[in-house]
């Protein structure tokens, strides 16, 4: 009986009977989530993971066909990696190679930045950053069509065919590439890039556009807000997203930074390809190798 009184004395204290048959029902909905979640393969947390070989974004090539790095990489300080949120980048500059001595050169800042494990915002990008560090608005940010040669790319059509989309491989650079003459799976349907641009008016009256996309788990998008639904995949483990980003004072419009961007990456995306993990392997299951001692 004292125990009796007991219970119910717990019972009226918490707010009796009613409250506990809704703690009950929802424990019973959490451990049914967990099972679901179990049954069906969802992966609520994402695992970091990285390049084969561990190789980083400083491991892109100085030179290709048309285009020369000009002057070194820009390493920036402990205080504004901390801001940018990985060691994982490459800032440098690129001229466009030219037979004509007397010709002006084009010039484009090239910066590519990766990002792994569990993805959350993505709010280092020209149009939040620029304007925050109190540069003004040319032109609200625009998606264009990234027009690159397709000539170069060749289907991998078992690969497609397994993943239900279109997955090409281009060829690296005999003479520049890190792995001559090795072909390198592109993002996912390559011919779809958009870059995301925007123009941005200087302190001394000029414009510079900016623009950018990323490629997130396999596959490319061109705005931040995508970039979670592509890389947040319940059905996978992992989760990365690799920002590509390119400006230039040298061109005056949209579709001319589109333009110039396409023509470095025709020949520099198979290699900043091989500093993200190769999502056809992973999805098949064939990496990353499985961890020493487990299954």
């Amino acid at each position: 009986m004292k125990a009796l009184s007991s219970i119910k004395n717990l019972l009226d204290k918490i707010g009796g009977p009613a409250f506990v048959l809704a703690l009950v029902v929802l424990v019973g909905s959490a451990l049914g989530m967990q099972s679901a979640i179990r049954a069906y393969g969802l992966h609520l947390k994402k695992l970091p993971i990285y390049a084969k070989g561990g190789r980083t974004l400083l491991a892109l090539p100085n030179e290709t066909e048309s285009w020369k790095q000009y002057g070194p990489d820009r390493i920036e300080s402990a205080e504004v990696e901390e801001t940018l949120g990985t060691k994982n980048y490459v800032s440098r500059t690129y001229v466009q190679k030219v037979s004509d001595v007397n010709a002006k050169p084009l010039a484009m800042e090239f910066h590519a930045a990766y990002y792994t494990g569990m993805i959350d915002t993505v709010p280092h990008v020209p149009d939040r950053c620029f304007v925050g560090g109190g540069w003004e608005l040319g032109s609200s940010p625009t998606n264009v069509p990234l027009p690159l040669d397709r000539t170069r790319w060749t289907l991998d059509k078992k690969a497609s065919e397994e993943l239900a989309s279109q997955v090409y491989r281009t060829r690296l650079s005999n003479e520049y590439g890190s792995r001559p003459g090795v072909r390198v799976r592109l993002p996912f349907d390559p011919q779809n890039i958009k870059i995301r641009v925007t123009s941005f008016l200087t302190p001394e009256g000029g414009e510079l556009f900016a623009g950018y996309f990323f490629v997130a788990n396999g596959g490319a998008v061109a705005s931040p807000e995508g970039v979670r639904l592509l890389a947040y995949d319940l059905k996978s483990s992992y989760a990365y997203y690799l920002k590509i980003q390119v400006t230039s004072a040298r061109v005056g419009s949209n579709e001319e930074l589109a333009k110039m961007a396409a023509s470095l990456l025709d020949e520099l995306l198979g290699e900043i390809m091989l500093c993200v993990p190769d999502w056809v392997r992973v999805e098949q299951g064939s990496y990353p190798p499985p961890t020493k001692g487990k299954l």
